[in-house]
């Protein structure tokens, strides 16, 4: 590897609180890595002389942002729910589809039958289409095995695309998704497994434990009993958070001091009033509310509640086949009452800081080199154009991929 300037910046997005507006945006700028790190950021007539004879990558007057970080998704799956699709546009609701052994249910029973390499080469393929619209680190959940052997395998499925590809996979351990069919009759009976074997053949695959609590899913205390258990094994601490009712989970979540409510539909004033006290970040997920015609979260009291805001795609086989975050930052800037910086912001140092990253979704010096280049003059072009095909190139620490 070597050391890289990116120059003829027209317009640099570096999300430094040192910088003027929340975008901390230079321009006719340049920004230097070396190694897999970013050295300096400036205007470019300002360039220090030591790297001068670095590579160069000329941005052609574009604007440069932070790569995507992507902290909520469902990439490793085998199966096909279009049909499903077609069912909800049709007047199915989501529990009935449930109900009926379809759902998730219907992509765990796919996904207990495919192989590892079945699931790998299908999640690679989505990964790379990911990186090629500037995503640059991913957040991968388990959960559509609902056993040992299989919430291992997609684990491990989740850590060889991070070896594979130019891209950062942060795992999470999603065995708390649904109940599997063979445990309807008996839900202690798969939480002692969740919190038991499985938890110690998963919690060494992953960064993180989500559960999802909800009406379809895990009580309230059911998820506490997870989450204090996989917290036990080392593991941060996610949930799916009050999507399709408020039943409590997103102050679970803020009493757990989680790292990050997910959803969050029908979140109440108090409920955001103690995940801002505890840091609990709400990561909004617009893409689920526009597959399946549902009224969006209010991002716009989400974001004056004073909780830090992220975005995710919720790349999921049912409710949210989304790939792009900056289709995801056009549906928020559009449908969720967020400002186009504020949705930018979200969905790199907001989705950063959900993950507990301090090292990306900023272009300041010491970040990672993760750096997206835009086929536009500016960032606004990204709501103002959402059919996509904006990305002109990514670099993944300080290589350009």
């Amino acid at each position: 590897m070597s050391d890289l300037v990116v120059f003829n910046i027209g317009s640099l997005v570096t999300n430094d609180p040192d910088r003027d507006g929340l975008l901390g945006i230079v321009e006719k700028a340049a920004v230097a890595i070396v190694g897999e790190a970013i050295a300096w950021v400036g205007p470019e007539e300002n360039l220090p002389d030591e790297f001068s004879d670095s590579r160069g990558l000329d941005a052609g007057g574009a604007a440069v942002l932070p790569g995507f970080v992507d902290p909520h998704t469902h990439l490793v799956f085998a199966g096909d729910r279009s049909d499903e699709f077609a069912g909800r546009l049709r007047g199915r609701s989501y529990e009935e589809i449930l109900a009926a052994g379809g759902g998730i249910l219907s992509t765990v029973e796919a996904t207990r039958a495919a192989s590892e390499e079945e699931l790998f080469e299908e999640a690679a393929g989505r990964a790379w289409r990911m990186l090629s619209t500037g995503t640059t680190t991913v957040e991968v959940k388990s959960g559509y095995g609902l056993d040992v052997e299989t919430e291992e395998k997609m684990l491990r499925v989740a850590g060889r695309i991070g070896e594979f590809l130019p891209i950062d996979v942060i795992p999470t351990f999603l065995g708390a998704h649904v109940f599997p069919v063979e445990y309807r009759s008996d839900r202690d009976a798969y939480i002692d497994l969740v919190t038991g074997p499985m938890l110690d053949a998963c919690a060494p695959l992953a960064t993180f434990c989500d559960v999802f609590c909800d009406d379809a899913a895990f009580t309230v205390d059911e998820a506490r009993r997870i989450l204090e258990a996989a917290r036990q094994h080392g593991l941060a601490l996610r949930v799916h958070a009050d999507q399709l009712g408020r039943v409590g989970a997103a102050a679970l979540a803020a009493d757990l001091h989680a790292a990050s409510a997910d959803h969050l539909d029908h979140v109440t004033d108090h409920d955001l009033e103690a995940m801002r006290r505890a840091g609990t970040v709400a990561v909004l997920l617009p893409a689920v509310s526009f597959s399946m015609r549902l009224p969006y979260p209010d991002g716009r009291r989400i974001w004056d509640s004073g909780v830090t805001v992220a975005l995710a795609t919720d790349c999921n086989p049912g409710t949210a086949y989304v790939e792009s975050m900056p289709f995801v930052i056009a549906l928020a800037s559009l449908n969720m009452g967020l400002e186009p910086e504020e949705a930018l912001w979200a969905a790199t140092a907001g989705a950063a800081g959900s993950l507990g990253l301090a090292d990306r979704g900023r272009i300041v010096p010491g970040a990672l080199g993760d750096l997206v280049i835009l086929d536009a003059p500016t960032y606004l072009h990204i709501p103002y154009r959402p059919d996509g095909g904006l990305v002109a190139a990514v670099v993944k620490r300080g290589t350009i991929v």
